[in-house]
């Protein structure tokens, strides 16, 4: 395996670095900054979403023919690190990242035009309709009921956890369609209108005092059986083909950021024993650690495009960076909480929002500190918990 970029990638490089340059407004920059969490305030991102989208950049991994650029994995990833170098606004996932790629694989050709240039102008902003009450990591236990009755179905029931749902025109949903035989038998995999009548969305408020995640509820909705993807208790395997884009992408370009962020924070602030934090031989070795954690999470990255490039799947290796990555932003979060001391328990929503000029306590860089950690407490629960990661590796590695 060869690290070294080639002269092409080196001139890609500099084209997406310029870009960047001349493309990132303040306003961009600063939200990308101030963000708390991997779902950006929709305005932020959709207002960045059209630039790339102008340029043909919104869906790096979409190849030409729907609307992508057609590159290859380290462009990708090439792109991914300027990015979250430059500090741009993440773009929200659920369309271009994941039911995106799942009506190009599962939709028909009607579905295929109607919805996917849609998705990548951000006209239509995408939620995701998982996880229940009560079925959450068992996935297989939901119970929202789907009916057919002539070209609609009828849903009742509740999906919870649903991140942006408060924002989102359209919904992918899985829903019960038949109760004998194995549960997973009986999941459909509906695509709706967030504004059918019946549905009622409520937030819920996270323990970083954000709203971004809600609990749905449908009402007798109809939902048109033109909008199903796959089969009819066919949405199981469905599922499954989305949940490979949502665990699936690097995601050390984020984590190098990470880490340089909180460098700085250590530069300036002022340890117990005088002089500055990053001084401090137990606070130098915590980032050290971090350090030596993070390139070997990189360095795992890169086998994997290795070998995607070379035709071959990732296999087990996107479990254990799925669970190592998780995990090493939470270490980061839980030093940058050390390194920010009595400032980490101010509590400031107001301030830290992207547009704010509302005076804020303590230095800027601790704005989102305690936020951004227990946001991050649920990395490594969403997309398949860490738990079930160990268990997918035990069995495919070590063959327990």
């Amino acid at each position: 395996m060869d690290l070294d970029l080639t002269a092409e990638e080196v001139g890609f490089r500099d084209e997406v670095r310029a870009f960047l340059a001349a493309s990132l407004t303040p306003e961009l920059r600063r939200a990308g900054r101030r963000a708390t969490s991997v779902f950006m305030d929709r305005d932020y991102s959709l207002a960045w979403q059209r630039i790339l989208n102008v340029r043909g950049w919104a869906a790096p991994s979409w190849p030409v023919e729907y609307g992508g650029p057609g590159w290859s994995e380290m462009q990708r990833y090439i792109f991914a690190a300027e990015c979250a170098r430059a500090g741009a606004p993440s773009l929200a996932p659920m369309g271009l990242r994941m039911v995106g790629p799942v009506i190009m694989g599962y939709g028909s050709a009607e579905q295929k035009a109607h919805y996917l240039p849609r998705i990548l102008s951000g006209e239509d902003y995408w939620c995701q309709g998982y996880s229940e009450p009560g079925a959450g990591s068992d996935l297989a236990a939901l119970q929202l009921s789907a009916v057919r009755d002539g070209e609609d179905y009828v849903l009742s029931g509740s999906k919870i956890w649903t991140t942006h749902a408060h924002w989102a025109n359209r919904m992918f949903c899985l829903v019960r369609t038949a109760r004998e035989g194995k549960p997973q038998a009986g999941i459909t995999f509906l695509l709706l209108d967030m504004a059918s009548p019946g549905i009622t969305v409520r937030p819920i408020v996270t323990l970083a005092g954000d709203h971004e995640v809600n609990q749905v509820f449908f009402d007798n909705v109809r939902a048109p059986a033109s909008g199903r993807l796959g089969a009819e208790n066919g949405g199981w395997t469905v599922a499954k083909y989305l949940l490979e884009f949502e665990r699936g992408g690097g995601s050390s370009p984020g984590l190098r950021v990470a880490l340089e962020r909180l460098r700085r924070l250590a530069g300036a602030e002022a340890s117990d024993a005088g002089g500055r934090l990053i001084e401090d031989a137990d606070f130098s070795a915590k980032l050290a650690a971090a350090g030596v954690a993070l390139d070997a999470i990189e360095t795992t990255e890169h086998r994997v495009l290795a070998a995607l490039a070379s035709g071959q799947p990732p296999g087990p290796a996107s479990s254990m960076l799925k669970t190592q990555g998780t995990e090493l932003m939470q270490r980061l979060d839980e030093i940058a909480l050390e390194g920010l001391g009595a400032y980490a328990a101010v509590d400031q929503p107001q301030a830290r929002a992207p547009g704010a000029n509302v005076p804020f306590v303590g230095p800027e860089h601790g704005l989102v500190t305690t936020a951004r950690y227990l946001n991050d407490r649920a990395a490594s629960i969403y997309g398949g918990s860490n738990e079930i990661q160990r268990d997918i590796m035990a069995r495919l590695v070590l063959g327990l």
